[in-house]
């Protein structure tokens, strides 16, 4: 099943779980995603496989980069016009606090979509939305 079927097959249920599903390594980590009218909010579960600081515990620092980039790249499918995966031209993250063996939310901004160029803003949170754990920016090549 190609990239534009499974993003239109998403939208019309407005379902994107089938999307996540079909990376697999957001499929490994067991990412998830939450869609509630236009916001959209990406899921990390407490998994044990994704521990890199056991004394802690606390999530690899690897997997946290992953998410966040991960999570850009699906926002942008969700919002372009024909979908084509998104390559990572650079990504930049802050990590603000450790992540802590809990869940962990991420929201992402698009603060610029041109024709072949996106650049995106995120922000990852475990317990309250106003205290990141990371933040991060990226470009993304759009085609």
């Amino acid at each position: 099943m190609s990239i534009e079927s499974i993003v239109q097959q998403c939208r019309e249920s407005n379902d994107y779980e089938t999307l996540v599903n079909a990376i697999p390594y957001a499929r490994t980590i067991g990412m998830g995603c939450i869609k509630a009218g236009d916001e959209v909010i990406f899921t990390l579960p407490a998994n044990p496989s994704n521990i890199g600081n056991p004394t802690l515990p606390a999530i690899h620092g690897g997997v946290l980069g992953g998410f966040i980039e991960q999570a850009a790249q699906l926002h942008l499918l969700m919002l372009m016009e024909k979908p084509t995966f998104p390559k990572v031209i650079d990504l930049s993250i802050d990590y603000l606090s450790a992540g802590l063996f809990r869940d962990s939310f991420a929201e992402c901004k698009v603060l610029r979509m041109g024709r072949r160029i996106a650049n995106v803003s995120v922000t990852v949170w475990q317990a309250k939305k106003d205290e990141p754990v990371a933040t991060a920016r990226t470009h993304l090549l759009l085609s």
